[in-house]
């Protein structure tokens, strides 16, 4: 197996050999935790060069990162009740459980301290990108039942939502309350709805 020979068919070896590396680190991300990351086991399980993966990774970090954010893509769902609160808490609670997994927190962690180099920043990007992208759907449904006005800063209004918990995780290392999210959607609305905080700027895109 070669480098040359992978980049030759991106769509096809590439891929195959991309997944299985994928695979074997979430395998032993799950089974064993992050301390047990290495790249070299994860080379001999896929079956793959190490030079193979520090060429396409550059880090173990961004390795974990790229396995974990393509894992927690389909991780939580958006939430579709009728009502803007219900919908907000149920997103809420969904991230607060996969963060409160050891796996879970281990991604937001590695996420926060990733460096700048390129596979980290694209990764970085993919997540947040897509994950708006996803939750932006709550905001924009009650700005269409009337719940909102449409001055609505949608963007805002779900990074003061999530922030609070990526806070905790990554940062302070506090545990996560079950009745955080109701505490936090309650206090987001009330800035909402009560003195236009979350509204548009002309300096916002």
């Amino acid at each position: 197996m070669s480098d040359q020979g992978i980049r030759r068919r991106p769509g096809g070896r590439s891929a195959r050999i991309r997944r299985a590396v994928l695979d074997i680190t979430l395998e032993v991300l799950h089974q064993h935790g992050m301390d047990a990351l290495t790249i070299a086991d994860v080379a001999a399980r896929a079956g793959v060069h190490e030079t193979s993966i520090y060429r396409r990774w550059g880090t173990r970090e961004n390795l974990m990162i790229d396995a974990l954010l393509d894992e927690a893509e389909g991780l939580a769902p958006i939430p579709d009740t009728g009502s803007l609160r219900q919908d907000l808490i149920t997103y809420a609670d969904h991230l607060v459980v996969y963060l409160s997994s050891p796996v879970g927190a281990a991604f937001d962690r590695a996420l926060a301290s990733a460096g700048d180099d390129p596979a980290a920043s694209e990764a970085r990007n993919r997540y947040w990108t897509t994950r708006f992208a996803h939750s932006s759907q709550i905001v924009k449904r009650a700005i269409e039942r009337g719940e909102l006005p449409a001055s609505t800063d949608v963007r805002l209004a779900i990074e003061m939502l999530v922030a609070p918990i990526h806070f905790k995780v990554a940062f302070t290392r506090e545990p996560l309350d079950p009745d955080l999210p109701g505490r936090l959607v309650d206090a987001l609305l009330g800035g909402l709805a009560g003195h236009g905080t979350f509204g548009r700027h002309s300096s916002t895109a």
